[in-house]
């Protein structure tokens, strides 16, 4: 159980460093995309609540 969420939010931070990285926000206008710890952040959550809802 705990390996899936492991996998989840490993997987999550990295999708979400990649969302950062590729569609990113040049201004800075967008607080989810403009800075790398939110957006990795916000994937490594995402990524655990996914895991967890495969049950």
């Amino acid at each position: 159980m705990m390996l899936r969420f492991f996998i989840g939010a490993l997987v999550g931070g990295v999708l979400g460093y990649g969302m950062y990285r590729f569609v990113g926000c040049s201004t800075g206008a967008c607080p989810l995309t403009a800075n790398p710890w939110i957006s990795t952040g916000y994937g490594v959550v995402m990524g655990i609540l996914l895991a967890g809802a495969g049950r």
